[in-house]
């Protein structure tokens, strides 16, 4: 473990690459410990993935954790959390802790689509996007962003300096910097400014994040990664990677990391993160922000991404969909009344081994919350177990043989086996 305040105490150590590939493993080294990489990093939002203990998730083989800064500063408020100690300690969770800047939930909630963007292309181009039969609750302009809160309505203002200021104060392993969120639906010439704009904040990012540390010396190094943004524009995409890997505060400080992010068409991610690594330092770790997907997690990797965090494993357990190696099943139908087998005879997650289909079956059908944790530890478990592989298949020489056939079996939505 590092000394307090001491940025040697964050580092990344390049493992095993992929022949030709941007894809590796490696090793994160924070203040609470290592991070095995390529690693997923399930989300627990509001300082719990919800429906699970801590406990459990380290039980699991979870890494590390992501919270959300925009949720914890309005409840219960990032003070209250610096004062418990830090993230870490206020949920008791021992490990590594992630905290994302706030940015994607200020303007996703506040043009009123809630959890997700719009992920595909469509004809229609707006720059003034908002879903339909909402409110905008979020205005954004170069200095920041004003937002009224989703749980009261109350106004509120993000700027880079304050979304520094709440993530120092949540005290995670790894925070990101401020950016603009833009979706598919935005012009290129909207692309193009918002990638200026959050440049321009990356570097009063990096300043706030100096002045911070060198105050906070009671407290452990927290590493601050930058957000990649450019939506499926090649030029921006490599453009923003290597504005941001220039940017240096006035100590001298560079990106310990960064975060490839902003809006993207499936079909595209992995030309997009090749981009991006085509561009960004080999001794700099790589963070996917938003995916779980096995053909996702598979595309990414071989890219270049180091981690990535999704809160999908949990949200479709807490609505009864199962994920297995042939895809995902919603366990609440009527064919698991009396099927009295495990989920998956071959997965160790606690549920599987000690749980049946039919059992599931009834808590869902009965609205017990059990329910949702049971799911929830076999998807978080399925989802952690999968990247655990796919690492082992990098170091041990046969990712391609492991990905053949790992999604040779995953047919996404079906049948229970």
């Amino acid at each position: 473990m590092g000394t307090v305040s001491d940025p040697e105490s964050f580092s990344f150590t390049v493992g095993t690459r992929l022949d030709g590939r941007h894809g590796r493993s490696g090793v994160i080294s924070t203040p609470h410990g290592p991070i095995a990489t390529p690693a997923f990093i399930p989300v627990g939002t509001k300082a719990t993935v919800k429906a699970v203990l801590p406990e459990t998730m380290r039980e699991i083989g979870a890494q590390a954790l992501l919270a959300n800064a925009y949720h914890l500063y309005l409840q219960p408020g990032s003070d209250i959390v610096d004062e418990a100690g830090g993230l870490g300690k206020f949920m008791n969770w021992p490990g590594p802790t992630f905290t994302d800047s706030g940015g994607f939930q200020v303007m996703s909630l506040g043009v009123g689509f809630k959890k997700v963007l719009a992920m595909e292309a469509v004809d229609v181009r707006s720059d003034d996007v908002i879903a339909k039969g909402k409110e905008r609750l979020a205005t954004v302009d170069d200095d920041g962003v004003t937002f009224r809160s989703h749980l009261d309505g109350s106004k509120h203002r993000f700027t880079p300096e304050v979304s520094m200021g709440i993530q120092h104060q949540l005290g995670a392993d790894i925070m990101f910097a401020f950016d603009e969120l833009t979706t598919l639906l935005n012009t290129r010439g909207y692309q193009e400014k918002s990638l200026q704009r959050t440049h321009e904040w990356a570097q009063r990012c990096i300043d706030e994040h100096e002045r911070l540390t060198a105050t906070r010396t009671h407290r452990p190094y927290q590493a601050l990664f930058a957000v990649i943004q450019g939506a499926q524009y090649e030029d921006l995409r490599r453009k923003a990677c290597r504005e941001l890997e220039s940017i240096r505060g006035s100590a001298g400080t560079g990106f310990d990391g960064y975060g490839i992010g902003g809006a993207l068409e499936k079909h595209n991610l992995g030309t997009i993160v090749g981009w991006c690594c085509d561009e960004l330092p080999e001794d700099k770790p790589r963070h996917m922000l938003g995916i779980s997907e096995p053909e996702d997690i598979f595309t990414a990797v071989e890219n270049g991404a180091d981690t990535f965090d999704c809160v999908n494993p949990s949200r479709v357990a807490r609505n009864a969909a199962i994920y297995v190696a042939e895809g995902r099943f919603n366990i609440n139908t009527s064919r698991f009344r009396r099927d009295f087998t495990p989920i998956d005879d071959t997965c160790d997650c606690y549920t599987c081994a000690n749980y049946t289909r039919a059992y599931l079956h009834h808590l869902f059908k009965a609205k017990e919350i059990l329910a949702a944790t049971l799911c929830t530890i076999h998807n978080e478990r399925y989802t952690i177990r999968l990247v655990d592989r796919i690492r082992a298949s990098i170091e041990g020489g046969y990712f391609d043989e492991h990905k053949a056939e790992t999604l040779g079996r995953w047919k996404g939505r079906v049948k229970a086996p």
